[in-house]
């Protein structure tokens, strides 16, 4: 986090919608993308691509855009990817993005799939899971499963636009793509939030222990403010020692 902390404007912050992890869509197929957000770390403006946003631009009723979606998903994984291209060497923060489940193999994927060609690929390097950062910070045990969901209890309760993946799953049958799209803003926000609490030690997690404690301890406003009138005292010292040399 050292380089977040020197360079926030380097890294995007990327969460997205679909239409189930399972076999349960219509065709057993890859899931559709029915929505994909990313928020700039530097000034929290987020960018967004969502399957009504996108069925209105092309004069779809949406009672047509499951009959469409080819052409929907198409559209929407199309302006996600010019948006991606001039910032592939830019971190980007995600959350269990891993393969091609759930992750960016998986848009590209459906990018292919749709006729869309290559898509421009961010670089596994680039790639910075959260929830092995906080996993690495905190241990593995940091939060109870579902982990996104009690790390929320545990950071101001649940957001009111947050569904989970089967609600997600619901909310696609009911061509509920507003609602879909909200809970993408939702997370996206709420990773902001948890990065923001993490640099400064302010997360609140279940973890226990010694180390857990000595790290908040030591990132803690009290142990600078200690830290630097340790500084202040050593050069007010240093100070009194050249004055009685040169006397």
């Amino acid at each position: 986090m050292a380089e977040l902390k020197k360079h926030p404007e380097n890294f995007y912050i990327i969460h997205y919608s679909c239409q189930s992890l399972y076999d349960e869509n219509d065709q057993g197929l890859s899931p559709r993308i029915t929505s994909i957000a990313v928020t700039h770390f530097a000034t929290e403006q987020t960018v967004s691509f969502s399957t009504h946003a996108v069925a209105e631009e092309l004069s779809i009723p949406r009672e047509e855009v499951r009959d469409r979606f080819d052409e929907v998903e198409r559209r929407l994984l199309a302006n996600f990817y010019a948006f991606v291209r001039d910032r592939r060497d830019k971190f980007w923060v995600h959350w269990n993005m891993r393969n091609l489940t759930f992750g960016f193999e998986h848009l590209e994927h459906r990018y292919r799939v749709l006729g869309g060609g290559d898509a421009p690929v961010i670089p596994v390097e680039r790639r910075l899971n959260l929830n092995d950062l906080l996993s690495d910070r905190y241990g593995s045990n940091y939060a109870a499963h579902p982990k996104l969901k009690s790390l929320m209890e545990l950071n101001g309760g649940i957001h009111r636009h947050f569904l989970s993946g089967e609600e997600e799953v619901h909310a696609f049958q009911n061509n509920e793509f507003i609602r879909m799209h909200n809970s993408t803003l939702a997370k996206v926000g709420f990773f902001h939030s948890v990065i923001r609490k993490f640099i400064k030690s302010r997360l609140r997690t279940a973890s226990k222990g010694i180390g857990v404690a000595l790290d908040r301890l030591f990132e803690s406003r009290m142990a600078k403010a200690i830290g630097l009138i340790g500084t202040l005292v050593g050069l007010g010292g240093g100070g009194w020692q050249i004055y009685l040399w040169i006397a």
